[in-house]
């Protein structure tokens, strides 16, 4: 569905103003509308170079979408999608289009569902996975988090709060936990390789009644980078996807997002499809 601080050019007024309505179309709009269904895009294998995704309807609903040098870490907000299939294709960054990918996988959208397609794994062993997001909102007394796990540095890690409440155990490089309704609140989450290592601390804030995403990557510096991102917060109701900012978890923004941004306001432009995405951090 990206570790760098990216050159964003001011827009003009009336291109904000576009902008300003390409996001109220997006995030105003109820999360189960008919015929529709949320997919983000990330990159989460360690050893791979940067990609170039490629999201198309195979029944032609939607114009093509070409997201460039997708770096590690990486990860979109959620693409709001009319339901039906879609095939999401990865080529080395730079690489003509006619080039054959490097991997694809088909998506099929249903009506109110969200997904997650990343590249995962090491580069030798490289797959795109299609995660099915559960969004359903916990009661407002919980929060509800789930564990990916992107590391390799830490093949194996357990996350727990600082108090010792633990959120998931044992969890191996390229899988996805479950989702766990825990107690919502300022945490500070940590993440310890399993069998002893240098433990990452992730100062947050977890949300009554909001869903959430800890992805758990190699720093570039060393040790671990885990990162925390909304999926579905309960005060709008409507999937996010990005980054979770405040209580130490704010990141800049990627070049990924704006790429979505101006796709939308060319839709709002040609009366086509408003695609509108907020990028993860650098961290999604």
């Amino acid at each position: 569905m990206f570790i760098r601080a990216p050159h964003i050019r001011r827009l003009g007024s009336a291109a904000a103003v576009l902008a300003a309505v390409a996001v109220v179309t997006l995030f105003a709009s109820p999360a189960r509308a008919a015929g529709d269904g949320y997919v983000r895009l990330a990159h989460l294998s360690p050893d791979t170079p940067a990609v170039d995704v490629y999201l198309r309807s195979t029944a032609d609903t939607i114009k093509p979408q070409t997201f460039k040098a997708v770096g590690y870490g990486d990860m979109s907000s959620y693409l709001r999608l009319p339901t039906g299939t879609y095939q999401v294709a990865m080529r080395k960054a730079g690489a003509p289009a006619s080039t054959a990918p490097v991997l694809t996988t088909q998506v099929g959208v249903e009506n109110g569902a969200a997904y997650t397609v990343a590249g995962v794994g090491r580069f030798a062993d490289l797959g795109l996975r299609v995660l099915k997001d559960d969004l359903k909102l916990p009661d407002p007394g919980k929060s509800k988090v789930r564990i990916i796990q992107a590391s390799v540095k830490a093949p194996v890690l357990d996350v727990a709060g600082q108090n010792g409440n633990k959120i998931a155990d044992g969890v191996a490089f390229a899988t996805t936990t479950t989702y766990r309704e825990v107690n919502p609140g300022k945490w500070s989450v940590q993440v310890v390789p399993t069998g002893g290592g240098k433990t990452s601390v992730l100062p947050c804030t977890l949300g009554a009644g909001s869903v959430y995403s800890l992805i758990v990557l190699d720093d570039s510096g060393g040790g671990l980078k885990p990162e925390l991102h909304v999926d579905a917060e309960r005060q709008g109701a409507v999937p996010l996807g990005g980054v979770a900012t405040g209580g130490g978890g704010s990141q800049p923004a990627s070049p990924m997002p704006m790429a979505l941004l101006f796709a939308g306001l060319a839709a709002v432009l040609t009366g086509g499809l408003v695609v509108v995405l907020r990028r993860r951090l650098r961290v999604v």
